[in-house]
This record gives C-alpha cells, sequence and structure tokens, in this order.
C-alpha cells in the first residue's frame, strides 16, 4: 500500500506543482489564458482514448507492468515540458512553438501516464470486499489528494535559480525516477487476481505471433476465490466485446462522473487566473506562484479532510458521498464568484475542494461495485477514461467563461452540480443494496 501510495502521490504533486506554476508561466510569456488551458486538451484526449486499453492490457499483463509504465510517462513527459517552457521563457523558442512543442510532449502522460491510476485502482478493487470498498478506494484516492498539497506547497520552492518557474517540473521528474525505483525493487511480480480474459499474443516479430491457438493455450485461467461472491456478469452474445461507456449498470455512475467531473475540472482551471486577478498580480507574475499554491493546497486539505475523515468516519457509499459531493461543490463555485481576498478565495475554494472530494472516491466507488470483481479492470479503466475526459475542454471552457464573466463561469459550475444531484437522485443505486456482500 505505501508503493500505491507513492505512485499516486508523486504523480499529483508533480501535475499539481505543474497547474500552481501555469499561470504564471502563461502571463510571463504574454500568452491568453484560454490558450495555457488549451495546452492539455491533447494530453486529456488521449488518457480517455488510453486509460481503458492500459486497464485491459493490466488484467493480462499484471497491474505491476501498467505502473511502471504509467510512471515512466510522467517522468519523461514532466523533464521534456520543463525543457521546451526553459527555452520559452529564455527567449530562445517563439510563443506558438513553446506552446506547441509543451502540449506534445505533455501528451506523452495522456499517452502513457494513464496507464498507472486504473492499475492501481484495479489492483485495490481486485482485492477488497464489496462492504468495503469505497474507503479502500478513498484511501488510494487521497494519496492523490495528499499529492495535491504537497505539490503546491513544495512548487514555490523549487523556484531554482537559473531554472526559475520551471524548477518544479525538473524536480518532480527526479521524484518520479526515484518512485520508479521503488516500485520496480519492492512491489512484488502480480498476476491478475481473476480469470484472464482475452488473447495473450507473442511479439509482432515473434515466431508465434500469428498463431491464435497457441496463444490461446499461454492464457492461464487464475480466478480469485472471492470471484464466488460475486454475482455473474451478463453473457454478450457473440465474441467477447468490451466493456463501454454505456455498459447498463454502469451508465448511470458514467454520467455523474462526467457532468460532475466537467464541472470540477473548469473549478481547477480557472482558479489560478482568478487569484492573479483579484490579488492583482498580473504584472507580476512570479509573485503569484505563492498565493495560487496557497489556494490549491487549501483545497487540496479539504480534500483529504473529506477522503479521510469524512467517508469513513461516517461510512458513506458511493451514492451518498456522490450526492453530498456534488452539493457542496456547487455551494463553493457560487461563494467563489463572492471571494475577493485571499482568506475567502481559500475558503470558499476549499468548500467546493470538499465536495469534489467526497464526489470523485463516490463515483468511482459505485462504478466498480456496479460490475464484478473479474471486470474491475475494465471498469477501473472507464472511470480513468471519464476523469480524462472532463480535461479535454473544461479547463478552457471554465477560462472561456471566466474571461466573459466570472459570473456566469461559476454558475456553469453549479448548474452541472445540480444537474448530477437530480438525475442521480433518482438513478443511483442505493447505498445498501450496492455496498451489501454478496453470497454464493
Amino acid at each position: 500500500m505505501m508503493l500505491l501510495f507513492a505512485v499516486m502521490l508523486t504523480t499529483a504533486a508533480g501535475n499539481t506543482a505543474m497547474q500552481s506554476v501555469m499561470p504564471s508561466i502563461g502571463t510571463a510569456l504574454g500568452v491568453n489564458d484560454v490558450w495555457i488551458s488549451l495546452a492539455y486538451t491533447w494530453s486529456a484526449l488521449l488518457w480517455v482514448i488510453c486509460a481503458p486499453f492500459w486497464a485491459r492490457r493490466s488484467d493480462q499483463r499484471g497491474r505491476k507492468a501498467m505502473m511502471t509504465l504509467g510512471l515512466m510517462g510522467f517522468i519523461v513527459s514532466m523533464a521534456l515540458c520543463g525543457l521546451v517552457m526553459w527555452f520559452g521563457l529564455a527567449g530562445a523558442l517563439p510563443v506558438v512553438w513553446t506552446l506547441v512543442l509543451f502540449a506534445l510532449f505533455r501528451s506523452l502522460y495522456g499517452w502513457f501516464g494513464s496507464a498507472a491510476p486504473p492499475a492501481v485502482q484495479a489492483y485495490v478493487a481486485s482485492r477488497t470486499p464489496r462492504s468495503e470498498r469505497t474507503q479502500a478506494l478513498s484511501l488510494i484516492a487521497s494519496s492523490f489528494g495528499l499529492g495535491t498539497v504537497i505539490g503546491p506547497a513544495l512548487a514555490p520552492l523549487m523556484v531554482f535559480p537559473g531554472l526559475g518557474l520551471v524548477g518544479p517540473f525538473v524536480a518532480f521528474a527526479l521524484l518520479g525516477v526515484a518512485a520508479l525505483f521503488a516500485l520496480r525493487l519492492r512491489l512484488p511480480n502480480d498476476e491478475p487476481q481473476f480469470a484472464a480474459r482475452g488473447r495473450t499474443y507473442d511479439a509482432p516479430w515473434g515466431a508465434s505471433s500469428t498463431d491464435e491457438q497457441a496463444s490461446e493455450e499461454l492464457v492461464e485461467d487464475v480466478v480469485d476465490e472471492d470471484e464466488e461472491d460475486e454475482p455473474p456478469a451478463p453473457v454478450r452474445s457473440g465474441s467477447k466485446q468490451n466493456m463501454g461507456w454505456w455498459e447498463p449498470r454502469l451508465r448511470p455512475w458514467v454520467i455523474a462522473g462526467l457532468l460532475g467531473g466537467h464541472a470540477h475540472a473548469m473549478i481547477l482551471g480557472l482558479t489560478g487566473f482568478l487569484v492573479l486577478d483579484r490579488l492583482g498580480l498580473r504584472s507580476d507574475p512570479a509573485a503569484g506562484t505563492g498565493p495560487v499554491a496557497i489556494v490549491l493546497m487549501c483545497g487540496a486539505a479539504a480534500t483529504l479532510l473529506a477522503q479521510w475523515g469524512v467517508i469513513p468516519r461516517f461510512k458513506l457509499g458511493p451514492r451518498a458521498a456522490t450526492l453530498a459531493g456534488v452539493l457542496l461543490g456547487g455551494l463553493g463555485a457560487v461563494s467563489m464568484h463572492f471571494a475577493q481576498d485571499l482568506h475567502a478565495i481559500s475558503l470558499t475554494y476549499a468548500v467546493a475542494s470538499l465536495g469534489f472530494g467526497l464526489f470523485r472516491p463516490g463515483y468511482n466507488a459505485g462504478a466498480s461495485l456496479a460490475v464484478t470483481r473479474s471486470e474491475q479492470g475494465e471498469a477501473s479503466g472507464i472511470v480513468a477514461s471519464i476523469t480524462g475526459a472532463a480535461f479535454v475542454f473544461a479547463p478552457a471552457l471554465g477560462v472561456f467563461l471566466y474571461n466573459i464573466s466570472d459570473w456566469f463561469a461559476f454558475l456553469t459550475v453549479a448548474l452541472l452540480c445540480g444537474i448530477v444531484f437530480a438525475m442521480g437522485w433518482r438513478n443511483l443505486t442505493l447505498d445498501e443494496i450496492a455496498t451489501k456482500d454478496r453470497a454464493t
């Protein structure tokens, strides 16, 4: 669990550290806020596409291999993004090429980094009973939450002489290398804890790469003994089909995750620019890293409170956590419109983050409980894909609406939260049914 915690912690801290300095970098480059937000779009789109693929691979090849791949994608992406930003801030690259190359290198995280979170979630989900699934996934989610505290806290301290605003990129790339070595050395080689699904193929240049019958004979049917307690998966006619977003058992949770995730992504995307504007720091972007980091830390601390305190203390099920989360998220978004100083912005952002800190593990656990243990890999891939989908256009949309009218942006977030609550109240499975341990 410490190693799994470290994997999620490192990637979360690095990404939020980057997020805390990007508004200042964009201002220093003289780039419109929307273009900074759009630079993440291609990476998020690749995440949507690749996360389910890597999740299915983790079912066949094991979780450790996918975690390794994800960490390597994070390390390479952070290092190259830092390099191109350093050249851009030094004036050695035109601004347009700086953004283009940043988007290209950031896409490596969406492509390969998306392998790690589904593997971690499936690893945990396949080893916990249904009644404890929400708390277990909340604990893993809290590692991401702790990273979002550490990242902004360390980012201002990592603005080293000679590196400037790109210091956090370099520092977290090195921390990622350390986490990768620990993972490879200490995490035991794993095998999927349920029946292997799909076919195992040799390398494309291998002698048996086209021999399907021989490949099928290499598949081992390893069944988790706890699988006997799970309801059978629906039988699908014809050949085995991959689980899709609109799988009937997952559909209510997918809709909740998409709409609520867009609301969360919009808040995350515009908060840094809100801080610079409300505190009058546009003329001194380097001075903005500290206040932005403080606000993000307050939000991350509230997220940890939700996942370490509220969910386990009150034993919230997925439905209760999801509905309570979107209510608090919408309330916090509306309150941010009225916040004018650092204290008020931090407090209202913390309220919104407390809500989304309940919402995200709630719908993660709901999706996990909606399927059988043998389908956890595919379900976690869909959840990761939904998370990525929310970051394709929502951050840029939030900044665009904010530049038109901050009230319009926050009202849109609150409206999305309200829709999730209304639909979830009618369609999400009751907690006493979803979390009940099922006998054979």
